[in-house]
């Protein structure tokens, strides 16, 4: 068994810890002695802070920050890019009414459109919810980044954001730019301070290696956005490079692209959605980011994260192999190997458009 294995296997105990706390009835003895702290507390030594009962959306803990979200998180990229602002909210309430409470977004998403549908469908909904969006200023310094953030809250009609992430670190020199003096990342450290933010991160879909730079400033993220799918596994893998250092250092791992970000995989029949979502959900991850844009793919969703059961390392490697041919030419990680994933602004601002 490699570190990898057992960090996973480690990672999988402590949740099932819960289970025990709760047949012994310390999770009730500690709501009725102590309230809601003395609850995060008990639930906090389980490593999953609100247990699933049947039906229920799974909730795990977001790694070393002592709150808890869904272990399915509401995509806001493909849903602002609904047709319908009306059936758009329409799934959003659906959504939060099913037990999805971490909600995803960014500045950029749709012009602005995305933030503007978000905090007007949880208008009423926003304590129910974990917010996060994302600091759009590619390179630019931190004067820009604070301009977006009070945009952000704006359209998103909130005064602080749970999560707020840097945006899309795709290029080699993004590390560098972004923790040069007056860069975005002084900019988080300035929206903590201002009570605006709560938690911090990054995301970035095209290197392991530029993650892995990011995380080489040993800077205190809360939180890491990173491409993880069944093909991955086995292809320039951020399974392999990246998510073991988050683990290690208690800095949760957010998925994304876990359908290749376009569904090719599942319309192809190479893969089923159950088999997307369920390889993803095996990892040690504390949500997977899905891009719900209709109530069909909510309900898909919820259908298999409600009865998930992790995979076994045996079934994930099976998997891993079944699709290896398939990952080896990058064709379902485009976003890895060309440009058609990354941002205009970002492109822009690399002088690549």
């Amino acid at each position: 068994m490699d570190s990898d294995e057992r960090e996973t296997r480690l990672w999988w105990r402590r949740l099932n810890r819960r289970e025990v706390l709760k047949g012994l009835g310390l999770l009730g003895s500690a709501v009725a002695l102590t309230g809601p702290v003395g609850l995060a507390r008990a639930l906090a030594k389980t490593g999953e802070t609100v247990p699933p009962a049947g039906g229920d959306v799974p909730r795990r803990p977001l790694g070393r920050t002592g709150v808890e979200v869904s272990a399915l998180c509401f995509g806001g990229a493909h849903w602002g890019g609904m047709a319908s602002e009306a059936e758009a909210m329409r799934v959003l309430h659906e959504a939060v009414d099913a037990g999805i409470t971490f909600m995803d977004n960014a500045w950029e998403y749709h012009g602005g459109r995305a933030e503007e549908w978000m905090g007007k469908a949880l208008a009423g909904r926003r304590r129910k919810v974990f917010l996060m969006t994302k600091v759009c200023s590619h390179g630019r310094n931190k004067k820009v980044a604070m301009e977006q953030l009070e945009q952000s809250l704006r359209r998103l009609r909130t005064d602080y954001l749970d999560l707020w992430q840097i945006h899309e670190v795709i290029y080699e020199d993004d590390p560098d730019r972004h923790f040069a003096p007056g860069g975005a990342v002084e900019a988080l450290l300035e929206a903590k301070k201002q009570g605006k933010v709560r938690f911090v991160g990054f995301t970035g879909h095209k290197d392991p290696a530029i993650h892995l730079k990011m995380l080489a400033h040993d800077f205190p993220f809360d939180t890491c956005q990173l491409p993880l799918n069944v093909f991955d596994g086995t292809y320039r893998s951020f399974e392999r490079e990246v998510l073991p250092v988050l683990t290690r250092r208690g800095i949760a791992p957010l998925a994304m692209k876990t359908v290749s970000g376009n569904g090719a995989p599942i319309r192809q029949g190479v893969i089923t959605p159950e088999e997307a979502l369920r390889y993803v959900l095996s990892l040690p991850v504390a949500s997977l980011v899905s891009g719900i844009d209709s109530r069909e793919v909510l309900q898909q969703n919820l259908t298999i994260v409600r009865r998930f059961t992790p995979m076994t390392a045996t079934e994930m490697q099976t998997l891993r192999m079944r699709v290896a041919a398939y990952a080896a030419d990058g064709r379902f990680e485009l976003f890895k190997s060309s440009r058609r994933y990354d941002g205009s602004i970002g492109r822009g601002q690399h002088g690549l458009l």
